[in-house]
């Protein structure tokens, strides 16, 4: 933690920023080790070239971040306390350069932070934190590791409940089930399960059709374990499918195959996505593949980089990221398969190891 702060407080001086303000409670956690949610209450961390780090909590959180935090001087606030003249306090309303989390911060906060500072100048912190947060330690690759192990468990037991007559959000339902009770946090996100012709909806929401022989069923779904979410895809057969669904089902493998061969530190990120798309355009689904290759995967479950093939940002090692091609045809189905990984110094580390091969359930 202290060599994170270190990073930012060195880019403070680069910048020329007088203060930093971390609000995002991730960024807080990633920068101080003190994670909360701490729902309409104010939690800032505050940087500053004129004293030691500050972490202002509410006061029911005090005793929690004088165990866990890195930042020894906490300050706290009562619910019928204003908190920004803590902050005031603190900067002594000298004019200066503040940083800020621009996409994080609402506008209601940043008018109260324009009453009681008077600052020169606001600038945004948020690429300095993409930069921090890109490359992932070993440390932080160890709890994803787990965050996918455990999804993998889920997606594992789950799929012993699929069953013809058995409905989409009846299997939704107890995935969550499971994921609690193997020790998830929380879903990363909407658990998803489509069957037949649902799943030619890249995001469809799951339902109350119940699964019949001869569809395609597929499942998206990720956790989060230890502050660090998971996200895989996996698209199977109820029966025996029809020839084109099969073809898709292994066009799209094919695709996500070449996505990850193509991941190796210093190539950019469009050269993966265009890689998999190629797959996809030779077999003539080109027009149905209808979003990204990919998504940043850490701390939230979408975050930097975004996997498309336009992005000439360069792969660095640590970076964590999906690979989840999918071919979508009304009238058939749809198919994705989705794999979570890292870039390693010379190449790839794939996360994910549940099997893609197109298998038979229920």
């Amino acid at each position: 933690m202290n060599q994170r702060l270190n990073q930012v407080q060195q880019s403070m001086e680069r910048e020329g920023w007088d203060h930093v303000l971390i609000t995002d409670p991730k960024h807080v956690y990633y920068l101080s080790g003190f994670a909360s949610d701490p729902h309409e209450r104010f939690l800032g961390l505050l940087l500053s070239t004129v004293h030691e780090p500050a972490l202002i909590v509410p006061a029911l959180d005090a005793d929690a971040a004088r165990s866990t935090s890195t930042v020894k001087n906490i300050l706290t606030h009562q619910d019928t306390d204003n908190p920004y003249s803590l902050l005031q306090q603190l900067i002594e309303r000298s004019a200066g350069t503040i940083a800020v989390e621009k996409e994080q911060l609402t506008v209601t906060r940043f008018e109260q932070l324009q009453a009681h500072l008077d600052m020169a100048r606001y600038e945004d912190v948020g690429t300095v934190l993409r930069e921090l947060r890109v490359r992932k330690s070993e440390d932080e690759v160890k709890i994803m590791r787990h965050a996918v192990r455990l999804v993998e468990e889920v997606l594992k037991q789950g799929l012993t409940q699929v069953k013809v007559g058995v409905t989409e959000i009846e299997l939704v339902a107890e995935l969550e089930y499971l994921m609690k009770k193997l020790g998830a946090d929380a879903p990363s996100f909407s658990t998803m399960v489509l069957s037949g012709p649902n799943t030619a909806l890249p995001h469809g929401n799951p339902g109350s059709r119940k699964i019949e022989s001869g569809d395609l069923l597929m499942f998206d779904l990720g956790v989060y374990a230890g502050g660090y979410a998971s996200d895989i895809t996996r698209t199977f057969a109820v029966g025996d499918l029809k020839p084109e669904a099969v073809r898709i089902y292994e066009t799209v493998l094919a695709a996500n195959m070449a996505g990850i061969t193509a991941v190796k530190p210093g190539v950019t990120y469009g050269s993966i996505d265009r890689a998999a798309r190629q797959v996809i355009d030779d077999a003539g689904y080109g027009h149905a593949f209808v979003h990204r290759l990919g998504h940043g995967l850490g701390m939230d479950v979408h975050e930097y980089p975004s996997v498309h093939g336009l992005n000439e940002d360069l792969l660095l090692p640590g970076a964590a990221f999906t690979i989840e091609p999918g071919v979508y045809l009304q009238g058939v189905g749809g198919v994705r398969i989705e794999d979570d990984v890292v870039v390693t110094e010379t190449g790839v580390e794939v996360l994910t190891s549940f099997p893609k091969q197109l298998t038979v359930v229920g």
